[in-house]
């Protein structure tokens, strides 16, 4: 095979994936490929290149983001909105939707129907598990998940995944530590599966009522998955290769003695940092609340703010695939 043959061959592959991601709805992890997740990831490289060097471009110009997020986000909330002006496009903000329709009782397949009109992909934040494929099903427009209550958050799953690429060059048999609140925790549940298409051994570690939903473990056990449980991150932590810490989330619990119960089981201090690799990537999805001490966060090991500058990246390369620009 020629060198023009091999580049050609290269590019064709190429525009069959960016055409696979045309008019894709976003809704879970499980959809992916590790092709796609090759892809995605350099289409992201290109996108943070561009940001460093010229800031923005028009790509997106006269393209439309319906932002619509029923449950508070910061990080999430901007960063596709970011991501969406970065690219030239224009953002509906729609954050607080007791200010919307659905203070009047309008049900969610109407109101991605009505955005479906304005807007040219919509992205979806709600408390429900599954909304995002049912307002998938209901929308002539591309939907992207931005999180579905306890069930997955699938962009955010794979900004983590690239992290991890970006801090240590592989994926492929490293020792990933989660931490913290796994049985809430959608951003561990979608980057959990995500890492299930690669050679890792996977800790978890967590207070009895905090573990692992049992399905999903079991799912990554079938996966070929190494999987271990305890409750003491001390006795892990210099083996790990990524560290991934999450708060433990107040607003799903009922019961307000268990969640006090359990609301400070981990810390991570400068103490616990001295018994790390010298080379490894401590992250969180954010917002923390104790359990990443403020003390930690000059360590060049704290990958989280850059995990964060991360989604915007990731995103601005989803937006751009789904809307045949990449």
């Amino acid at each position: 095979m020629t060198p023009d043959t091999n580049v050609r061959k290269t590019v064709g592959l190429a525009a069959d994936r960016q055409q696979s991601f045309y008019g894709r709805d976003i809704v879970s992890v499980r959809q992916f490929t590790r092709d796609d997740l090759n892809y995605i990831f350099t289409v992201s490289d290109e996108m943070r290149s561009l940001v460093h060097r010229v800031g923005a471009t028009d790509l997106l110009k006269g393209h439309i983001l319906a932002n619509l997020f029923y449950e508070p986000s910061t990080r999430t909330f901007a960063s596709f909105a970011a991501a969406m002006q970065r690219l030239g496009g224009s953002t509906i903000p729609i954050h607080g939707v007791q200010y919307s329709s659905v203070s009047k009782g309008e049900s969610l397949p109407d109101t991605v129907r009505s955005l479906a009109c304005y807007a040219d992909v919509i992205v979806l934040r709600h408390p429900e598990v599954g909304a995002s494929e049912v307002a998938a099903r209901y929308s002539s427009k591309p939907v992207i998940s931005a999180g579905d209550g306890v069930g997955e958050h699938p962009t955010q799953g794979l900004l983590d995944l690239y992290t991890i690429y970006a801090e240590l060059g592989t994926v492929d048999e490293l020792n990933v530590t989660m931490v913290g609140d796994l049985r809430n925790g959608r951003t561990v549940h979608s980057l959990a599966r995500l890492l299930s298409m690669y050679r890792v051994n996977l800790t978890l570690v967590s207070p009895a009522i905090l573990r692992l939903p049992a399905q999903l473990k079991q799912e990554l056990v079938d996966a070929g998955l190494s999987v271990r449980e305890t409750d003491r991150v001390e006795n892990v932590i210099s083996e790990s290769d990524v560290v991934y810490v999450t708060r433990v989330q107040r607003e799903r619990f009922e019961d307000m003695h268990e969640y006090e119960a359990v609301r400070d089981s981990y810390e991570i201090t400068p103490e616990l940092m001295a018994n790390a690799k010298e080379k490894m990537a401590l992250m969180h999805p954010l917002p923390r609340v104790n359990e990443i001490h403020y003390d930690v966060d000059d360590d060049p090991r704290a990958a989280y703010f850059r995990q964060m500058e991360n989604g915007m990246y990731i995103r601005m390369a989803l937006l751009a695939a789904v809307l045949g620009k990449a």
